[in-house]
């Protein structure tokens, strides 16, 4: 199992004094995905890192930048991440006035594309377009902060997709974020989740032993 399980750690956790020197880390600790949390202080209330930090990222690794999108209006921004590196772009449902445009958009920057839920939006809101989109993001908190708990109530909604997806036959991964740690993330994963972010469990946990952490993370 565990080898079918993918790593996205957040860099919202990371020493933002050093990020380069973190993400070279990360990639050498085994990291499948460097997850980017971009946040406009408006659609959450937070604001992090924009298109021009990640341009500057983008050279230290390979692999592949994991960008989730919690900003309004969102369209206007997606050539900016793009053209900066970002792989595979993520973006809420509720922050746009067409999801489909948006799919739309993001593919014609040849980027992956993903829809993330927050913990109560519904499944409905994104339920049509399964056949057009790479990823699935379920939030597991309210997004905005990093180290915040767990919110086991998001597993019947992870459980849900994971069974359209299978019946549909699609390609399709199923990722999780918010307060995943060496405790819960194997309830995550038997609930569908095959993409699991984490931030302050894999940069505190253990010393900050990066490598120990990811593993761990993945063989749970």
């Amino acid at each position: 199992m565990s080898s079918n399980i993918k790593i996205s750690p957040s860099i919202l956790s990371a020493d933002f004094g050093k990020l380069g020197e973190e993400i070279v880390s990360l990639d050498k600790a085994g990291a499948d995905y460097i997850h980017v949390d971009v946040m406009d202080g408006h659609f959450v209330p937070n604001i992090t890192i924009g298109p021009e930090i990640i341009k500057k990222l983008r050279p230290v690794t390979n692999k592949t930048f994991d960008v989730h999108l919690m900003i309004k209006p969102v369209d206007k921004y997606i050539k900016d991440f793009a053209e900066a590196g970002a792989d595979i772009i993520t973006f809420h449902p509720e922050a746009t006035p067409s999801t489909k445009e948006t799919i739309k958009l993001i593919k014609k920057f040849n980027k992956k594309v993903g829809i993330s839920l927050k913990p109560k939006s519904d499944i409905g809101l994104i339920d049509k377009y399964f056949d057009e989109i790479d990823l699935i993001l379920i939030m597991s908190v309210e997004p905005g902060f990093a180290g915040q708990k767990f919110m086991p109530q998001v597993l019947p909604k992870l459980k849900k997709i994971k069974e359209i997806i299978t019946n549909r036959n699609l390609e399709i991964d199923l990722e999780i974020d918010g307060g995943i740690n060496f405790e819960n993330c194997k309830t995550a994963i038997d609930a569908g989740a095959n993409v699991l972010v984490s931030g302050s469990t894999i940069f505190k946990k253990n010393n900050g032993d990066l490598k120990k952490n990811i593993s761990l993370l993945r063989s749970s």
